[in-house]
């Protein structure tokens, strides 16, 4: 598992311990991501079956249909929205909204099932 240094320094500047991802995961993405709609939210769930356990979205409606986030390999991020690639060594419980002159990221225990 390789943890570039961007997203060290991510992890690092919120004091978390990162927890990289693998080549071959896959990431939940909203079909909107590559669209450039802004923020863009992330947030991370424990890895199960292959997947990194981050789904990305842009925008802020978080939709209940079940296709609304798609499979994508993480490689392919670079492509898609390559602004999420610092953030992806936070590990399982943190989020982040990010859009041009602004970053919010932060644990939310609520996602790995710790009480708040």
């Amino acid at each position: 598992m390789t943890i570039s240094a961007a997203q060290l320094a991510v992890a690092r500047r919120y004091g978390a311990a990162p927890r990289g991802v693998e080549s071959g995961q896959t990431v939940g993405v909203a079909r909107n991501l590559a669209s450039g709609i802004q923020p863009v939210n992330g947030l991370r769930l424990p890895p199960a079956l292959g997947t990194t356990g981050w789904f990305l979205l842009a925008g802020e409606e978080l939709s209940e249909d079940p296709d609304f986030f798609v499979p994508l390999h993480v490689e392919h991020l670079v492509t898609w929205c390559a602004v999420t690639v610092p953030y992806l060594a936070l590990p399982p419980g943190w989020r982040f909204l990010i859009a041009p002159g602004h970053e919010d990221v932060w644990c939310d225990a609520s996602l790995v099932g710790d009480s708040p």
